[in-house]
């Protein structure tokens, strides 16, 4: 089943535009299927957060937020899947299941809220039979070292901060379909 609509704009093309800098992974590729293994448990998917690295960033960097979003999800606001803020800028990679709920040691990151209403990482999970989702991970290269933010904020709260602090991202967009 096609949920018939419009094919939603790239949030960042909403935004004031920003330089960009390197991102790469092991795991997704801009524009190709992720492995099932980024999909959600309810799916039969494994929940497991892809590795990024990223480089190349402007030197004024203080801290990272990673976010992933689904602009396709058929909701009207999209769909958050992760959103790690306050990533030292000391680190530069995160590793496969890096999302997990657990939390990581990344020296006071956290995660707030995705849209399954956990914290971490929450894999994708588009209606079977829509039309191949884009997941977008983006790395935000911030102005200050930590965001003030508690882990009970809203995704769009963090995106609200990052709007007025965000000096550069980097962005990979990968794609997943459940076929009916």
């Amino acid at each position: 089943m096609t949920l018939e609509r419009p094919i939603a704009p790239d949030p960042y093309e909403l935004l004031p535009t920003l330089p960009s800098f390197t991102l790469t992974s092991d795991d997704v590729q801009n524009g190709e299927p992720m492995d099932a293994r980024h999909a959600h448990g309810s799916t039969g998917g494994e929940n497991v957060s892809p590795q990024l690295t990223w480089s190349d960033f402007p030197a004024e960097t203080k801290s990272f937020a990673v976010t992933c979003y689904d602009p396709d999800a058929p909701t009207g606001s999209g769909f958050w899947h992760w959103v790690l803020v306050n990533v030292p800028v000391s680190v530069t990679q995160l590793p496969t299941g890096a999302g997990g709920a657990a939390g990581t040691d990344l020296g006071g990151a956290f995660s707030v809220r995705n849209d399954y209403g956990e914290q971490g990482y929450g894999g994708a999970a588009p209606p079977a039979g829509d039309r191949p989702h884009r997941y977008v991970f983006a790395v935000h290269a911030v102005d200050v070292e930590r965001l003030d933010l508690t882990p009970d904020a809203s995704p769009a709260y963090v995106g609200f901060n990052l709007t007025f602090h965000t000096l550069a991202r980097a962005v990979i967009r990968p794609t997943y379909q459940i076929k009916e």
